[in-house]
């Protein structure tokens, strides 16, 4: 997928220019630099297939790994500390907010 791959290249780019790798550093750069690739426009593309929700999981595995002091933790120990959510929950949550914006009028989008 090319929103995969070129959050790959972001994440790149990070690990080889960032020396400080604290916590609140790292948060905010994945935050501006890597999720608005990952979710842009996640309401009309929300994968289907499980290899693609896998794939685009891994960016947020990787992510976790580069910060410092999370060697030795498995992927929901690191989201636990990091106070994040896996990219499906996010996925899932997001669509259940423009359901109730579409019910209760608060969208261009009607149901009748």
């Amino acid at each position: 997928m090319y929103a995969c791959n070129k959050t790959m290249k972001v994440l790149g780019m990070i690990k080889r220019t960032i020396r400080f790798k604290d916590m609140r550093v790292m948060l905010s750069l994945y935050k501006s630099l890597v999720r608005p690739h990952v979710e842009y426009c996640i309401s009309a593309w929300n994968p289907h297939y499980k290899k693609d929700k896998e794939l685009i999981e891994k960016v947020l595995r990787r992510f976790t790994k580069m910060i410092n002091n999370m060697e030795g933790k498995s992927y929901e120990e690191r989201l636990y500390c990091l106070k994040l959510w896996t990219l499906e929950e996010r996925r899932n949550r997001q669509d259940l907010i423009e359901v109730f914006k579409m019910c209760n009028g608060l969208s261009r989008l009607k149901i009748n």
